[in-house]
């Protein structure tokens, strides 16, 4: 029996669910029950009543489905499968910020360690943190991290002028840079451009945009189950992608008919990757690398994710 029917046979024998990101390996997607952005994932694990998840992502992916689920166990494939974004930032320093600034609102990415959530009074996801800061009232202070090109753009479609901004950056959407984008479209004349907010290119685009420089050129700011739907839904036949280039393989497997180019081959996040098939069956054959949050932690930061769950 090859590993992938093992896996199907385990996960059935052991009623497990299985969670994988759009970043993940195309292959790890395939023997998901369901494969989503951060949102949609957090959604189906506190949604399921299976007793096991095995998340196939980052480590703050498993720790926040641990906090949602507090009576199921949550397993990763590899426990070092961290976040480079998620690291910008501690507890010590959001304190330290927090009472630089006091009163203000405290809303973090969802890249975030579970420490770093148990401080925060609102989480929030790419496809939904413009709706959060949009909730909160104008005259509040926020305090938004870690991700300054996510928080920029946040800034910008909320016409926040109280918002103060974590200087934090996902070193692979950093290195998405405006200066490449110009050249990348001019090779696809005809393509939409589907770009995520994380991108270190983002605000120069918005620039571009609000100066006519893109033409008739369609140009989507999206999350990415955000892109997903869009190339679902759209006429165009061919999109450039600004993301981590894992979101191609589903974008290819769900529209045959389409072409995906990526903005960047180097777009590679390493730790999403390191998820394999023999790490996903050795987790489920053993049921090991469980991830717990300790309940003070998890009391308080379930508090910022339930804020996130509540918004569209």
């Amino acid at each position: 029996m090859d590993i992938k029917s093992e896996i199907l046979r385990l996960k059935k024998e052991k009623d497990i669910l299985i969670l994988a990101h759009n970043y993940q390996l195309p292959e790890v997607q395939d023997i998901a029950d369901y494969v989503g952005d951060s949102l949609g994932l957090s959604r189906q694990a506190a949604n399921t009543d299976y007793k096991t998840i095995l998340f196939c992502g980052v480590h703050f992916m498993a720790e926040t489905a641990a906090i949602t689920c507090p009576n199921k166990k949550v397993l990763i494939p590899d426990l070092a499968a961290g976040c480079s974004l998620a690291d910008t930032i501690n507890a010590d320093e959001l304190r330290k910020w927090k009472s630089e600034h006091p009163g203000a609102i405290a809303v973090g990415y969802v890249n975030t360690s579970a420490e770093v959530k148990a401080e925060l009074d609102y989480c929030c996801t790419s496809s939904n943190a413009v709706n959060v800061v949009k909730s909160i009232p104008e005259d509040k202070e926020i305090l938004f991290l870690p991700d300054m090109f996510l928080g920029s753009y946040v800034a910008k479609m909320t016409n926040r002028h109280n918002m103060f901004i974590w200087a934090g950056e996902c070193h692979v959407h950093a290195g998405i840079r405006s200066q490449d984008v110009q050249q990348k479209l001019n090779e696809y004349a005809n393509a939409e451009f589907l770009v995520h907010p994380e991108c270190s290119c983002t605000s120069s685009v918005m620039y571009d945009i609000a100066s006519g420089d893109y033409g008739s050129r369609q140009v989507q700011v999206l999350s990415t189950e955000g892109m997903m739907n869009h190339a679902k839904n759209s006429a165009s036949k061919q999109f450039v992608v600004a993301t981590e280039t894992g979101i191609l393989y589903r974008m290819k497997k769900l529209n045959p008919d389409k072409q995906f180019i990526p903005m960047s081959e180097n777009a590679i996040c390493k730790y999403m990757k390191m998820i394999t098939l023999d790490k996903v069956h050795a987790s489920l054959k053993e049921e090991k690398y469980q991830v717990k949050v300790p309940k003070n932690i998890a009391t308080k930061a379930q508090v910022a994710i339930e804020r996130m769950l509540a918004i569209n």
